[in-house]
């Protein structure tokens, strides 16, 4: 009867612990958008009290061990924050959610930069801005006649101007194969059998045959 006694007090605060650990729960879900149901990938899952956590993949899933009553932090830029909490008697392995995410929108005040202290100082010193005449300034002798053509000239080729002559290119050797252009046998008379029914017809005709008073 003692050693059962004894054995009882031994056990009694193992016991007790027992009781009072929290188990570990597998937290899994998805984290998507509140109005399209799209995984949202980079989301943090955090535990504030534990100072873990991870982050969703591409398609908005995650994966994490946690404890039974812990509270979890779900926050996303651009959405507002939501908390998840772990029932403490929660009696599964396992905890899947699906948590929408709400967005949050903020509008920054507008900001206007000014090189004056006030927004009438700056007013009064533009209309008091006096601009230089044209002539005898560096605009107008850039603006020169023989200048621009000396640049015109000399200046080479852009690459804007390399890629729109190569576009042209591409477009007239297209034009060219779908008929729509003229090509060298198109241009050829010796080539072109309706010049050759002219020349015929002229011959018939008599137009090439010398006329008095006519040197040829």
């Amino acid at each position: 009867m003692l050693a059962l006694v004894l054995a009882g007090v031994l056990l009694a605060p193992s016991g007790a612990r027992a009781q009072g650990q929290r188990r570990v729960v597998q937290f899994t879900g998805i984290i998507a958008t509140g109005d399209s149901l799209l995984g949202v990938p980079g989301a943090t899952v955090f535990v504030p009290k534990a100072g873990r956590g991870t982050a969703t993949n591409a398609y908005g899933y995650f994966s994490l061990p946690v404890l039974t009553g812990d509270s979890i932090v779900i926050r996303s830029l651009g959405y507002r924050n939501q908390t998840v909490i772990i029932p403490e008697n929660y009696p599964r392995q396992s905890y899947s959610v699906i948590v929408q995410l709400k967005e949050d929108a903020t509008v920054l005040p507008e900001v206007r930069v000014f090189p004056y202290a006030t927004e009438k100082a700056f007013k009064e010193a533009f209309l008091a801005l006096r601009l230089p005449t044209e002539r005898g300034t560096r605009t107008a002798e850039n603006l020169n006649e023989q200048i621009m053509r000396r640049i015109f000239h000399n200046a080479p080729v852009t690459s804007m101007g390399n890629y729109r002559q190569t576009m042209e290119m591409q477009q007239a050797d297209q034009n060219r194969r779908m008929g729509m252009a003229p090509t060298p046998y198109t241009n050829n008379p010796l080539l072109n059998p309706f010049s050759w029914l002219k020349l015929i017809q002229q011959v018939k005709d008599g137009e090439f045959k010398k006329k008095e008073g006519v040197d040829y």
